[in-house]
């Protein structure tokens, strides 16, 4: 803890220096610094109707709860949670429950968030180092349609990259409800074509939670970058820690009884601490020949989280707390490269590149806790998995009308599970390897210079978490476990139109459908795999973004799903994915003149099945919230966010399973387990308060 005390004042004593540095550096050392995101998919650029990059000055008028919520920014995309602040968001897109990030792939920088094989579940994407002032841009795609998107992109993607440099230096201090408390303070310098940039942010927060939340977050970022927009490199290094009380999910009969408050917790002990440091670096060259990018990243990540879910139903005594720990090195890199090609007569692109991932992991556990002293070990492995990947994917121009690609994905991946549990240890360890290999296809068609229409289809895949593609024996009851697949298929297609008939509206919309082999997944709770059915889905998805004038700026989407397990349902059970999203509404308004920056977004997240055969569902939520910034003059800016503007008592997560309390146990009425609705309710309306200083 002394350590990362030192390193996070080093952090910020950097981050001053650089503000100083640049507010004092004489005109002639600073070219012009243009500080913009990408620009969104246009007509004659666009592959897909689901493909697109949410302007910078959107996302960043938006308010934001916490910091995953930026990927809202992807149109369809439902972030809540169901923990603690520290924990990774629960996200929701295109029929999927994607629990922390199963079916949709995270980037930042090029770096990779999801984590595969991990302590609390497969492709655990934590967003929480995210410093969102720092993003340029969100870019965004859905569906395996593309050869470069690999793993945990079925549903689909979203890359967030970071600025390297920034207009001006500032600092910013936030103060809201339930103690919630911010500094921020970042900085540039430029001199020639070498730029330093470092950025710190402290936070803390109570939460409205009647066990204190407890947050405390520390978090650097430090850029060097070099070169021109055609050719230069950029190394990062970022730090990131934080640890928390949870209150987590509980049932909703006592909440009804008025034994708990909708803000109660049944174990003041569960929260967790989590670290992450990372070094990236990254080279580009763009040219009339082509356009070539090599970066490589490693990572050092540190997880341990304590929660409790079913309370005294498994150990009345004890009850049913659980640890879940996660120590391993990250490092990876990729290369790849576009360039123009000619084919029979036609103009093309082609594009092609290699990856490799290898996560290195010195302990991935499970062991039951009590007061968040251990009692036992359900698991203890040492993991070590290699994720090769190469691609290719050539695009012709056929006509001014139609253009279309075709691509090809080869993934190979290689894994070795240690078992150090004494029990089962030995009987749940193994090496594999798994292969898959996935064609893609698009064909484009422009009706006229306003209308385009996009048909894509193509297979992707996700990983399970390989202690299940080895496991023997299930280590809570020591009976025979089945194995699983380490790579899973999945198979889409969708139909999509663009309407753009100018640069200030664009209207999309998709029919997409995607068929997986296996809903397996491993059950990081019980230390066991789940072999889920086959399933299907689809659904029809709608955006609307409209730059009224330089004043006004209008934003919808609307989506609806339908997911389905294919073939006949077991006895007792139905053919409905439980928690797979319905349907959602967003939109938005944001307003800039002047000083004055206003953003009003609504989301709307629909009523869903809780079980296969959809008896209980889950109630909709409606959340309104509100930004607005006022600059008092060129260096002082006033700030204010609220949240949850109506006040709605919504439920961020709902799950149906059994669980028992301690007094149920004492008036012996558990039985084997009472099913009820377990919920995690959203946060009751709150303030946040702003004030920035810029250099």
């Amino acid at each position: 803890m002394k350590k990362r005390s030192k390193t996070a004042r080093a952090c910020l004593f950097g981050s001053l220096i650089l503000a100083g540095n640049v507010a004092s550096a004489q005109d002639g050392h600073l070219p012009e610094i243009e500080v913009q995101g990408p620009r969104d998919a246009t007509i004659g650029s666009a592959d897909s109707a689901s493909e697109g990059a949410a302007e910078r000055e959107s996302f960043q008028a938006r308010p934001k709860l916490r910091p995953g919520d930026i990927v809202e920014a992807v149109p369809g995309v439902v972030a809540t949670q169901h923990s603690g602040d520290g924990k990774a968001n629960q996200y929701f897109l295109r029929g999927f429950n994607l629990d922390h990030g199963t079916d949709f792939s995270v980037t930042v920088d090029g770096m990779p968030v999801n984590m595969p094989t991990h302590g609390h579940g497969q492709g655990y994407a934590d967003l929480n180092f995210l410093i969102p002032e720092l993003v340029s841009g969100v870019r965004y795609r859905k569906g395996p349609y593309f050869a470069d998107s690999g793993d945990f992109s079925l549903a689909g993607s979203a890359s967030l990259d970071y600025v390297s440099a920034l207009e001006a230096p500032f600092a910013e201090i936030t103060l809201g409800s339930n103690n919630f408390r911010r500094l921020l303070a970042a900085g540039s310098r430029t001199r020639q074509d070498q730029t330093w940039l470092g950025a710190i942010e402290l936070e803390g927060n109570d939460g409205p939670w009647d066990v204190s939340e407890n947050l405390r977050k520390a978090n650097a970022v430090l850029r060097f970058s070099q070169g021109s927009q055609v050719r230069g490199f950029s190394l990062t290094g970022m730090a990131y820690s934080s640890h928390w009380t949870s209150t987590d999910q509980i049932p909703e009969r006592l909440v009804d009884s008025g034994q708990l408050s909708r803000f109660g917790s049944l174990n003041p002990t569960d929260g967790g601490r989590t670290r992450r440091l990372s070094l990236s670096g990254k080279w580009f060259d763009k040219s009339a020949q082509g356009d070539t990018q090599i970066s490589a990243y490693a990572i050092d990540y540190r997880f341990d989280l304590f929660s409790d879910f079913t309370y005294f139903l498994n150990n009345p005594v004890d009850g049913d707390q659980f640890e879940q720990t996660d120590r391993r090195r990250v490092f990876g890199t990729q290369a790849s490269r576009t360039m123009p090609t000619r084919i029979g007569g036609f103009d093309g692109l082609l594009s092609f590149g290699a990856q490799w991932r290898g996560d290195r992991i010195g302990e991935v556990g499970l062991y039951q806790t009590a007061a968040r002293e251990r009692l036992s070990t359900v698991r203890d492995d040492k993991v070590s998995q290699d994720l090769f990947s190469v691609y290719a994917q050539q695009l012709v121009n056929f006509s001014p009308r139609w253009r279309g690609y075709v691509g090809l994905r080869g993934d190979a991946l290689r894994y070795d599970v240690q078992g150090r549990e004494p029990v089962y240890g030995p009987l749940n360890s193994g090496k594999g390897r798994d292969s898959i290999v996935s064609p893609k296809a698009g064909l484009v068609f422009t009706l006229t210079p306003a209308h385009e229409f996009y048909l894509n289809a193509g297979t992707g895949f996700h990983s399970n978490d390989v202690r299940g593609a080895v496991i023997g024996t299930d280590p809570q009851s020591g009976l025979p476990a089945d194995r699983v697949p380490a790579l899973v298929k999945g198979r889409g297609v969708e139909l999509g139109w663009r309407f753009q008939p100018n640069e200030d509206l664009t209207v999309t919309a998709a029919l997409w459908r995607l068929n997986l082999d296996s809903e397996l997944v491993y059950v990081g709770d019980a230390g066991t795999t789940e072999p889920g059915r086959a399933s299907s889905r689809h659904g029809i998805e709608a955006t609307a973004r409209w730059k009224v004038d330089r004043t006004w700026r209008l934003e919808a989407d609307v989506a609806l799903s339908r997911a389905r397990f294919r073939g006949a349902a077991p006895d007792g059970e139905g053919n409905y994915v439980d928690n797979a999203v319905e349907r959602v509404f967003a939109g938005g308004v944001t307003y800039t003149e002047g000083p004055w920056t206003a953003s009003l977004r609504l989301r709307y997240l629909g009523p869903r099945a809780l079980d296969t055969l959809d008896t209980v569902r889950s109630r909709s939520t409606t959340l309104l919230n509100f930004g607005g910034r006022y600059a008092v003059d060129r260096h002082l800016t006033l700030g204010i966010d609220v949240f949850n503007i109506a006040g709605k008592k919504g439920n961020d997560i709902e799950y149906l399973y059994a669980s028992c309390t301690a007094g149920e146990v004492a008036a012996g009425a558990c039985g084997g387990g009472i099913d009820d609705r377990h919920i995690h309710p959203m946060e009751p309306r709150s303030v946040r308060l702003s004030a920035r200083y810029t250099f």
